[in-house]
């Protein structure tokens, strides 16, 4: 039979041996193309070209009978035709085309429609020419050749072609496989998967815990995971290339116990007529534990472990494999299959469509989640439709829905929507309230959903939630035990994750099934749901640094679900600002300030604060000139709507300064700081926090910056006592003054007191603000400079070379902390004497 030399490739794939049949000098780069697809799907390629002489037809003929497959690309040249033992003088393309067709090999052909160059046909030798015409119609009388104009059209038709050809040596390898063998064989087996990539390390893992050795027998491994992973094609994969290790090798169909049921009387049927008494399950067990041969049963896709307890052999020499949706076994049994990593899903696309855009196809690896299903089905309805994946991409963004209930999947009898369809009907009739979880879940990101922040007593949401929300939602946020329930629910689905610390994840096309479904009525009050409960779930005070990790969990499903306009916006953009993530707080505050404008007017007071905060963002992402520029432009708004001593104009003035001085002009930006300072401490009072952290801080900082290193130490420890009563000890500001009197202590001469001062701020500034907050990064940079000035070179040298690539990874590679590391590093380099 031809499909038994058919062998497992990498991943468990069909692999093929295929000869590649052409004339060349016409047709190199279609050669080239068939050859470089063939390998890229696994198989093994014979392509026996060799210059034109008698002896190279037998050796080719002989190829051809050892192949499994043939392909052959027929153009418009005739080719060689060897003169002895040839009495239809017929070319040796064309000989082997019919010894093809004699061995039984399933044959597949590629006629060119288009003739690139007609010097390189045969069109000029009468002769000839009648032998190319009629060798071409010989093919379309005998094995219905694709037609192709070009190189993309060619590979579209090859993948078509070989995929077709191997289902049918797979199907009818099937049908034998159903039968018992003479050589004692039993087996029940789908056919192996035809395509299977990325799963080779799950395959060598199983190869692992199911093989022979010490330990409990038989051995029981349940690959689980989301519907679409391709759990019954690895476990195919697995089988198949195991089949001759075992005398009996079945598989269940393990959904429906009665099913289940019979499949086990099937199989002491084929047994044999001893084992058709009594109970065929326990006949079946008594024979397995009996075999002195190895066995293997595959269980696809059990409900769960109660459902195949009965049936699990209890003994004998060999293995079990269970496919599952659901997650909960017991331990040591499962291994959850995930879905593809987005560079192996792009290969696979690419492979499988022959289409050569990679933007496009890792594009859509990304969009689809790296789901098997979900590849298989846009490469199975790209080449339906003859399109290519960009256009596939495009499409999907805007018809997600329609496109995700067509292409038919091979080997898969149906499409992620309705597989998933079937799956979202059984929890919401097993379980509501899980349903409802997985609807508020689908409005989230993909990322890590936070549950013990969602999932918490929120009165105030009462009048926010529709009521067909509430009356499912609000159970969930209220009884811990029903929100485990619920979770427990969706796990034995597979339709979320644990992502650890009591979060869950959801993969993106679960959560685009999921909206989708959603009554039309009802989606709406439900994204509006997953609005109030992410915004309530977001801490009131973004400058407490014990609530970052939680505003931290909350940003990716806040970024989803909520607009600029939303209250807890504002909320997040201060915490990534005081955190530390500058540029990201610039632009949700650029965002909100262009919403503001838009629904309230471009000077209304809420609109002109959002932009003083993406101005003084813009400036703390590095770019000061920029920063001085828009709040230059602000200070003029703000004296013509409130005055020119009002303080919203003032603290924009200071801010000009402050700018000025960071874009390379501190002389400006003390003298403008300094006549500045009597009218704010006149209108916002001498203690007034904006007058000492904006104003007194900065012209303290200036005059430092404008050669009077003294003269800003001095002014910093005046400061620092006020600072500490007002802001508290603790406080970023007041760390921020000891930092700088620290700073100016030592450019004043005194650099071993600053790096001692550093020594100690250092700490406080990882404690209170984290190791990776620009802040503690300067107070880094600072300790090391002081550290060289002090009199160690190799020890500022050493500090420097740590801290650059955390500096590089945080702030980026040109901010200017960074340029100034890298400048300082090469600087300690040459002092140290290396």
């Amino acid at each position: 039979m031809v499909g038994s030399r058919l062998r497992a490739g990498l991943g468990g794939g069909v692999m093929a041996k295929v000869y590649v049949s052409s004339t060349v000098v016409d047709l190199e780069a279609e050669r080239r193309a068939v050859i470089d697809w063939l390998v890229a799907a696994q198989h093994q390629v014979v392509h026996s070209y060799r210059p034109s002489s008698d002896t190279v037809r037998d050796s080719c003929l002989e190829d051809v009978d050892s192949c499994d497959l043939y392909v052959l690309i027929l153009g418009h040249r005739y080719g060689f035709q060897p003169p002895e033992d040839n009495p239809e003088g017929l070319a040796i393309t064309h000989l082997e085309f019919r010894r093809a067709g004699q061995s039984g090999k399933p044959r597949v052909a590629l006629l060119r429609t288009s003739i690139p160059d007609e010097r390189l046909s045969d069109m000029d030798d009468p002769q000839k020419w009648r032998q190319v015409r009629a060798f071409r119609a010989e093919v379309a009388r005998t094995v219905r050749p694709a037609e192709f104009g070009d190189l993309r059209g060619l590979v579209h038709e090859l993948s078509t072609g070989v995929q077709a050809e191997l289902e049918k040596v797979q199907a009818e390898e099937a049908k034998q496989a159903a039968l018992p063998v003479s050589a004692g064989l039993v087996v029940r087996l789908a056919p192996r998967p035809p395509f299977l990539a990325g799963r080779e390390d799950l395959l060598a893992e199983l190869d692992a815990r199911l093989a022979g050795g010490a330990g409990r027998e038989p051995r029981v491994v349940v690959l689980h995971g989301l519907p679409g992973t391709g759990k019954t094609s690895v476990a195919l994969a697995y089988a198949h290339h195991h089949l001759a290790e075992g005398g009996i090798t079945w598989q269940f169909a393990a959904e429906d116990p009665a099913v289940l049921a019979a499949g086990f009387n099937d199989l002491a049927a084929a047994l044999g007529p001893q084992e058709r008494t009594g109970d065929p399950v326990v006949a079946v067990h008594g024979a397995l534990a009996g075999s002195a041969g190895g066995w293997l049963l595959v269980f696809d896709n059990a409900p769960g472990p109660e459902a195949v307890e009965t049936f699990l052999p209890p003994a004998g020499r060999g293995r079990v494999l269970i496919t599952s949706r659901n997650a909960l076994w017991p331990p040591g049994q499962a291994r959850e299959v995930p879905v593809l990593g987005l560079e192996v899903a792009a290969d696979f696309l690419a492979a499988r469509t022959g289409d050569t855009d990679r933007q496009a196809a890792a594009a859509l690896a990304e969009a689809l989640g790296g789901l098997p299903l979900a590849l298989e089905q846009a490469a199975a309805y790209t080449q339906a439709t003859g399109n290519t994946l960009a256009a596939y991409l495009a499409l999907f963004h805007k018809r997600r829905a329609d496109l995700l209930d067509r292409g038919q999947p091979t080997q898969y009898s149906g499409t992620v929507a309705t597989t998933w369809a079937l799956a979202f009907t059984q929890l919401q009739d097993s379980d509501p309230g899980a349903a409802g979880l997985l609807r508020l879940l689908a409005f989230c990101a993909p990322e890590a959903i936070p549950l013990r922040l969602l999932l918490q007593p929120r009165p105030e949401l009462a009048g926010q939630l529709s009521p067909e929300v509430a009356g499912v939602l609000v159970p969930l946020m209220e009884d811990e035990l029903a929100a485990g329930d619920a979770v427990a629910a969706l796990r034995r689905y597979s339709l979320a994750r644990p992502a650890g610390d009591g979060a869950m994840s959801v993969h993106r096309l679960v959560q685009a099934v999921t909206a989708d479904q959603i009554p039309e009525e009802l989606r709406d009050a439900w994204r509006q749901a997953a609005v109030a409960v992410i915004e309530a779930a977001i801490p009131g005070d973004p400058l407490q640094p014990t609530a970052w990790p939680e505003f931290a969990a909350l940003l990716p499903h806040a970024q989803v679900a909520l607009s600029a306009a939303d209250e807890g916006m504002g909320r997040i953009a201060d915490y990534l600002w005081h955190s530390g993530s500058y540029a990201a707080s610039r632009d949700l505050y650029v965002d909100m300030s262009n919403e503001r404008a838009r629904v309230l007017g471009p000077e209304h007071p809420h609109t002109l604060a959002a932009r003083a905060n993406a101005a003084h963002l813009t400036g703390k992402a590095g770019d000061a000139a920029g920063a001085r520029d828009q709040f230059a432009a602000l200070v003029q708004i703000y004296e013509r709507v409130c005055g020119p001593s009002h303080p919203e104009t003032l603290i924009a003035r200071a801010k000009v300064a402050r700018f000025t001085g960071e874009a390379g002009d501190a002389v400006a930006a003390r003298d403008q700081l300094a006549a500045l300072l009597p009218v704010c401490a006149r209108v916002l009072g001498p203690e007034h926090p904006d007058t000492l952290a904006i104003v007194r801080a900065d012209l303290a900082r200036f005059t430092g910056e404008a050669g009077n290193a003294a003269g800003a130490r001095d002014q910093y420890a005046a400061l620092l006592p006020v600072a500490e009563l007002v802001f508290g000890p603790d406080d970023s500001e007041t760390l921020s003054d000891r930092a700088n009197m620290a700073r100016f202590t030592g450019e004043a001469g005194d650099a071993a007191s600053a790096r001692d001062q550093f020594a100690v701020l250092l700490p406080a500034s990882e404690r209170l603000l984290g190791p990776g907050h620009p802040n503690t990064l300067l107070a880094r940079a600072r300790l090391a400079h002081f550290t060289g000035e002090a009199g160690n070179a190799a020890g500022a040298r050493d500090q420097f070379a740590a801290l650059l690539p955390t500096q590089e990874r945080l702030l980026g590679p040109e901010h200017p902390h960074t340029v100034a590391t890298r400048t300082s590093l090469a600087h300690w380099i040459k002092r140290s004497g290396r």
